[in-house]
């Protein structure tokens, strides 16, 4: 039973996310949608589990067509979908999650024992392992996302839609969630894997199908190399390694120090729990983790945007706790923040505004409470052709931008003032492979200038890229500080909150068996 999509078009006001987009979903399959963020995979995707309506074009099932009014009839049609956010209740056990809004009833009582049995089935049936009297909660990501799958699949879903089901993932998460979906292939399910990311498509697609703004470019087989796949998503060729020299050991004292730092949540919790590292000068150091650990309220506490309870933060010897963000910006801290939109453009002001955004009021572009106009655009214009920012005007709202450009904005109002010290949060995402690059090339820029950077990133394969030095976050704790070398393996199960000793472990008997 083949499902297609013929000619599928959604607009948004101007916005043309999908466009005229024709696919085609076979059973037995793993079909790899790729594409950068916005370029309208999710939109066509919520299309076919019947949370949009096409503005044209039709959905054909063995060459019928079939009518979606919303996500229940994709799921009589046997569609299934397993979001990015996970739509689980956390306080509910795994069954309570799997038969809700199809509640198993006994004489006009909910049947837990039935739904109970169902779960095991499936999760026998399919090889998912998942306990059915687990609370959600309690469970970690990847046994979540499971359940996820096991909810579509007692609904008898033909056709599962996984939307970039690995950015929550630990590595060693990610290769059992691929396990699970050749299992899946082989029962005949037909599987469409969103993702954006280049070595994921090549371990477990079947087909690959790549849409850029909106439309569909091209097609291509697993065995496409990654620089061939870039090239399709941007339109153009990408230099996909980061060029860095490695670093200067120059035996200089720390320049940014934490010590001890200890913050804690609106409950009372740790989040951030007595953790201490130091960054030469020169030397990047890359936080890695799955989102959730800690990383944010680490990246607050070093701007200053929440007081820790206890501990220091040094920069060049000088302690920053105590001192505003504004303070903390005047001495010399460049701070790109994870969430751009809410942390680091005003979207109604202009791209010449949002580039002197914490330089307004000082010179050269304000004197005496008034701002230099003429200054403020002249630094536009250089920056824009600098920092290759599109926008067909400095005047332009930076909320019209792309999600890229708008992250280019950022990039360029932190490195070009002077700075002591860089902290970058999720520097690349929801950027093209081109903007990437550009980011990375100024990141690296700024070390080899003798500035300290701390880069936080969930992205491991990014952190592998700019890091001279990993510190691995779990719960609010640095497991280890490692060389950039450590495998994939190793830093995957620090980041599931496994000991260093055992990592070690777990090394010295992978060697043995190799050997």
């Amino acid at each position: 039973m083949a499902l297609e999509l013929r000619g599928i078009t959604k607009r948004f006001g101007s916005l043309v996310a999908n466009d005229a987009i024709d696919l085609e979903i076979t059973p037995g399959e793993i079909h790899c949608l790729l594409g950068e963020n916005g370029a309208g995979k999710s939109t066509l995707m919520n299309i076919l589990y019947g949370l949009y309506q096409p503005d044209e074009g039709e959905i054909l099932v063995d060459g019928e067509p079939l009518a979606l009014d919303g996500p229940r009839s994709a799921i009589n049609a046997g569609i299934g979908m397993v979001h990015q956010h996970f739509m689980l209740v956390p306080v509910f056990t795994v069954a309570d999650n799997v038969m809700l809004g199809d509640e198993h009833t006994k004489s006009g009582f909910l049947n837990r024992k039935s739904a109970r049995a169902h779960v095991r089935d499936v999760s026998t049936r399919y090889g998912l392992e998942v306990d059915p009297d687990a609370v959600v909660g309690d469970l970690p990501v990847g046994l979540q996302q499971r359940v996820e799958i096991v909810k579509a699949l007692t609904r008898d879903a033909r056709f599962l839609i996984l939307d970039e089901p690995t950015a929550v993932l630990t590595p060693q998460e990610t290769e059992e969630l691929f396990t699970v979906m050749r299992g899946l292939r082989a029962a005949g399910k037909a599987i469409v894997f969103i993702t954006h990311k280049l070595k994921e498509v090549r371990a477990i697609a079947d087909r690959i199908t790549v849409i850029r703004r909106g439309a569909v470019v091209g097609t291509a087989l697993p065995s496409a190399s990654e620089s061939e796949l870039a090239s399709l998503m941007v339109g153009r060729e990408v230099r996909l390694r980061v060029d860095k020299a490695p670093v200067q050991e120059t035996g200089a004292p720390p320049a940014f120090a934490v010590r001890d730092l200890t913050v804690r949540n609106a409950a009372g919790q740790p989040v951030v729990d007595g953790i201490g590292f130091d960054i030469a000068p020169g030397e990047i150091l890359g936080v890695a983790g799955v989102q959730g650990n800690g990383q944010t309220e680490l990246a607050q506490a070093v701007l200053g945007l929440i007081e820790p309870e206890a501990g220091s933060i040094t920069l060049d010897g000088t302690e920053l706790l105590g001192k505003t963000p504004r303070d903390r910006l005047r001495a010399g801290l460049g701070f790109v923040p994870e969430d751009r939109s809410h942390d680091g453009l005003v979207g109604g002001a202009s791209v010449a505004e949002n580039l002197v955004l914490d330089l307004y009021d000082r010179p050269p572009f304000g004197r005496r409470g008034s701002m230099d106009v003429a200054e403020v655009r002249r630094n536009a214009r250089d920056r824009v052709a600098e920092f290759d920012i599109r926008t067909t005007s400095i005047d332009t709202h930076v909320a019209h931008l792309s999600g890229g450009n708008q992250q280019k904005v950022v990039v360029a109002r932190e490195m070009s003032r002077p700075l002591r010290m860089l902290l970058v949060s999720q520097p690349t995402r929801g950027v093209d492979v081109g903007a990437m690059e550009f980011i990375h090339k100024r990141i690296v820029h700024e070390r080899d200038e003798g500035r300290p950077v701390l880069v936080i990133s969930t992205e491991l394969d990014e952190i592998f890229a700019l890091a001279d030095r990993i510190a691995v976050m779990y719960r609010g704790k640095i497991m280890a500080i490692v060389p950039p070398d450590t495998s994939a393996e190793t830093i995957g199960l620090l980041m599931a909150g496994a000991h260093p000793d055992e990592t070690a472990t777990h090394t010295a008997a992978e060697d043995a068996a190799d050997e």
